[in-house]
């Protein structure tokens, strides 16, 4: 068994590369451990932050833990969440999720990995689909 004490492990800034805004990253679990394939981590969008478009090879559980945010599948309509929602977004979805413009959200993403590769990141929300305008 393997305990991780909270505050244990470094937070880490979300890469601009994948996000847009202010976006923090504290892990529950850095890496998996062979024959494991799952990751976690505790992810905060402050107001006006989102992930890329993304798909994952093996999907993606979400636990929504505080806030108000936004999720939305590629060719579907944009979706709030709240504190307690749960989402499930299938292997090869393309979607994206973040905080609403005006409001914070934090969320557990449980994932699993395929070939060691958890996520494929793709082009940035623009913001008229951000606000679905």
């Amino acid at each position: 068994m393997e305990h991780k004490r909270c505050g244990s492990q470094a937070s880490v800034q979300g890469p601009a590369a994948w996000f847009t805004g202010r976006v923090r990253i504290d892990p529950i679990h850095l890496q998996a451990q062979e024959p494991s394939r799952v990751t976690a981590g505790l992810v905060t969008f402050e107001p006006g932050a989102r992930t890329n478009w993304h798909t994952h090879p093996l999907g993606q559980l979400l636990i929504v833990t505080s806030g108000k945010g936004w999720t939305q599948c590629e060719h579907g309509e944009r979706v709030e969440v709240n504190a307690g929602d749960s989402i499930w977004c299938p292997p090869g979805h393309k979607h994206w999720h973040g905080a609403t413009d005006a409001t914070a959200m934090s969320h557990i993403a449980i994932t699993e990995m395929l070939g060691g590769k958890a996520v494929d990141w793709l082009e940035p929300v623009s913001e008229a689909q951000y606000l679905a305008i």
